[in-house]
């Protein structure tokens, strides 16, 4: 797909990280799509904005996160929202580590360390 075709001026983003600097990294990833993003720095903080803002169009989880990690964040947010996609962001690429984070409830997982045009690519997976 062409950088073009990441147009989403309509669309709420959740990023659930709390290393500054990774976050920054996709907040530059997702700058050309016009998205509004928003930040939790750990997984009660995602799980908690989930239940006040119907807006969110997708969540990014980190997976390694301070107060509730992201497998545990991923199965509350689901139990409030089933329909909303969250797309595993994580450094864990072994078999067992993928069938943890599906079955935690994420619709797909980016590896890190991931291009900006995979992590958009999957994005639009679920956005359009």
């Amino acid at each position: 797909m062409e950088k073009d075709n990441y147009c989403w001026r309509d669309k709420l983003i959740l990023v659930v990280e709390d290393d500054e600097i990774s976050y920054r990294l996709i907040e530059g990833i997702l700058f050309n799509t016009e998205a509004k993003i928003i930040w939790a720095k750990d997984g009660k903080e995602a799980v908690d904005l989930c239940k006040v803002n119907r807006n969110i169009d997708i969540v990014l989880m980190d997976i390694k996160l301070p107060v509730l990690n992201g497998y545990v964040a991923t199965e509350q947010i689901k139990q409030i929202r089933e329909e909303l996609p969250v797309i595993a962001q994580t450094a864990y690429t072994v078999d067992v580590q993928k069938d943890i984070i599906m079955n935690s409830g994420c619709n797909d997982y980016i590896a890190k360390p991931y291009t900006p045009e995979n992590m958009l690519n999957i994005i639009s997976k679920y956005i359009n």
